[in-house]
């Protein structure tokens, strides 16, 4: 009975014993380390162990000394997310973890920048709009509030500009397009980087529309005046002007796209018929022959 006394309590020591190196061995790791730093984690205990840092797109490995300071250079870690160290001692102690977050510098690097439409017409409210999207080195997304300019310049327009924050990594904004055609350019810069798009900006729909009848032997030539939009823009060509000639109930209809700026048809010279033009939802001047 004696010697299983002492069994059992050499036992219950070993237990104790095992118990105290498992918490010994212990892992400091940084709360959070930004990406491309050099950082450093600290095991407590005695002996050598295995370090394994775990992570998006990213696992390091190294044989360890425990109780000493285990440094990594810079650019070890370089993709922002959230990283397990696991620390697993050769003497076959309970392996032991810590997580800790990876984030992105706060210095832009790199923009990218989508704008649209890439071509649009004149006048329209908030219709050319931008997103921007900010990175660092890594070409992590950055996350912390960062200031984002918008410029949109175009010869016929004095420039306008917006101050936007970026919100989760990104910035947007909207312009109106000016009343005048033409190219426009469009600037996104944060911190000392920028990415330039171009918008074509071009004339609205006809407005206004004129057009004259002359005779021109047995036939009606009828044009119309240079075709602008109500901000006096010429509308471009290729745009389809519509002539409909109406007598008795009968109706001719011609389209003619516009060519320099004018569209011009012949149509049947009959005494009595009205002429009228249209062009999209735009309705011009109507005539009515006589002679």
């Amino acid at each position: 009975m004696r010697r299983g006394v002492v069994i059992l309590a050499g036992a219950l020591v070993l237990a104790a014993a095992g118990g105290a190196r498992a918490q010994h061995e212990s892992l400091t790791v940084p709360g959070t380390v930004t990406a491309g730093n050099g950082f450093s984690i600290q095991s407590d205990g005695s002996g050598e162990a295995n370090l394994y840092i775990v992570g998006p797109a990213q696992v390091l490995e190294r044989k360890v000394q425990l109780g000493q300071a285990i440094d990594f250079p810079a650019d070890s870690l370089f993709n922002a997310g959230h990283y397990l160290a696991i620390l697993s001692p050769s003497s076959g102690s309970a392996a032991v973890s810590r997580s800790f977050d990876v984030v992105a510098a706060n210095q832009p690097a790199k923009l990218s920048f989508l704008a649209g439409p890439s071509r649009l017409p004149v006048g329209m409210h908030d219709a050319i709009t931008g997103d921007a999207y900010v990175f660092d080195t890594y070409r992590n997304l950055i996350v912390a509030p960062l200031q984002v300019s918008f410029e949109l310049s175009s010869p016929s327009a004095a420039p306008r500009s917006r101050e936007v924050t970026t919100r989760d990594g990104a910035a947007w904004t909207a312009m109106d397009s000016s009343a005048k055609q033409g190219t426009a350019t469009f600037i996104a810069k944060a911190g000392d980087i920028s990415s330039k798009r171009i918008v074509s900006q071009v004339s609205g729909d006809p407005c206004n529309l004129k057009m004259s009848v002359t005779p021109a032997g047995g036939k009606l030539e009828v044009e119309t005046d240079p075709v602008r939009d109500c901000d006096g823009n010429a509308v471009a060509d290729g745009t389809i002007v519509t002539f409909t000639e109406t007598y008795n109930g009968d109706e001719t209809t011609v389209d003619a796209p516009l060519k320099r700026g004018v569209a011009k048809v012949e149509m049947p010279a009959v005494r009595g018929a009205t002429i009228s033009v249209a062009s999209g939802v735009s309705l011009g001047n109507q005539v009515r022959w006589e002679r």
